[in-house]
């Protein structure tokens, strides 16, 4: 048969079945949409509008907001609606979509984190020839790389995925569609599927830390060989937002995708899902920026101009 499948929609069950939770939960995941969508773009505004901030690492961050911003859209608003409106049904293709965009926000995540630790590595390591090293060409090439990463994983998910055949079974054990809940639906042989899942996974997210790892080696040997107290705490909180979101963002990635579906339990992938698909977006311009002082100075400025701007 040309047409492979039997499904035309698939049903997602969502985090709960209880009508008690679903008003509770859609208010928590509203609050968190507008968190997110708020302080992702409005970073990313900032940094497009305070010349200040026109520098490597800012960029990175820029590009991160809006990656985060892309990835939180791609599940939240449908989850949102399953639990205000009970809209539990996604349709074949608009599946396959949000796969495929939440797999690839989601990867250029993983290279843009890579990226910022090199970027870190320089600044900490090498700081006379930080500009000389990180030119603009380089931080081009470093994002626009990652987004390539990004689609063409996406690809690769999404094809393997939606090239299996799917018979009766459309109820996905999840709140989207996310490719091991997908998958295992499937009524054709998915053996090799499921291998491609967990090695081309494996690939991006141990290639991406040992990136990562490596910057941080000599970061901190840098660190401990610093004779300035001053200089060793600045190299140390340059660092500590960085590692705070790399160890939340692998360490559920690690969870939920480095494994066979056989070992999966499904109400346990939806609590990691929910870190990092809805919390880490929001978090991330918590953890990168608003500890920031050249971030909190650009945004008095922005709000200060705009005052005296519309003459307050």
């Amino acid at each position: 048969m040309d047409n492979r499948t039997e499904v035309a929609q698939f049903i997602l069950l969502g985090l709960t079945t209880d009508p008690e939770l679903q008003l509770p939960l859609f208010m928590m995941f509203t609050l968190i949409y507008v968190i997110t969508l708020v302080g992702n773009l409005g970073i990313t505004v900032l940094i497009l509008l305070d010349s200040r901030l026109h520098t490597p690492m800012y960029f990175f961050l820029s590009n991160l907001s809006l990656v985060d911003f892309g990835y939180s859209t791609a599940v939240t608003p449908k989850v949102m609606a399953g639990l205000l409106i009970g809209d539990k049904v996604i349709s074949y293709n608009a599946c396959a979509a949000q796969m495929f965009f939440f797999a690839a926000f989601a990867t250029v995540e993983n290279y843009l984190l890579a990226s910022m630790a090199y970027d870190r590595y320089v600044a900490v390591c090498k700081p006379l020839h930080y500009t000389s090293t990180m030119t603009t060409g380089v931080c081009a090439c470093l994002a626009v790389g990652s987004y390539i990463c990004g689609f063409l994983n996406a690809s690769i998910h999404t094809g393997d995925t939606f090239s299996l055949s799917f018979c009766m079974n459309n109820v996905i054990h999840h709140f989207f569609c996310d490719v091991p809940a997908v998958m295992v639906l499937s009524c054709s042989d998915r053996h090799v599927s499921e291998l491609v899942l967990v090695y081309v996974v494996s690939f991006n997210i141990f290639f991406a830390l040992l990136i990562i790892l490596i910057s941080y080696i000599f970061i901190f040997i840098t660190i401990l060989q610093m004779n300035s107290a001053e200089g060793y705490q600045k190299a140390l909180s340059t660092c500590a937002s960085h590692l705070t979101a790399v160890s939340i963002f692998y360490g559920t990635l690690i969870f939920m995708y480095v494994q066979p579906s056989s070992s999966h339990s499904m109400d346990t992938d939806k609590m990691a899902s929910v870190f990092y698909a809805m919390v880490i977006p929001m978090l991330n311009p918590v953890v990168y920026s608003l500890r920031n002082k050249e971030v909190k100075n650009a945004f008095m400025k922005t709000v200060l101009e705009s005052k005296l701007s519309l003459g307050f």
